[in-house]
């Protein structure tokens, strides 16, 4: 999921880097949804995680 973040920002840094800005802010936004989503999911696996007994 935070490579799927990094792909976005590096896809909305290039639209705004051509002029596509439209296109490129909602790339930026939608990375960051994902990195934000990915940072909870971690935090939650790490604390409620599996531990071997």
């Amino acid at each position: 999921m935070i490579g799927t973040a990094i792909t976005f920002f590096i896809i909305g840094l290039i639209a705004l880097a051509i002029g596509f800005g439209g296109v490129g802010s909602i790339a930026m936004n939608i990375g960051w949804v994902l990195l934000a989503v990915g940072v909870v999911l971690f935090l939650i696996n790490a604390i409620t995680g599996r531990r071997v007994v």
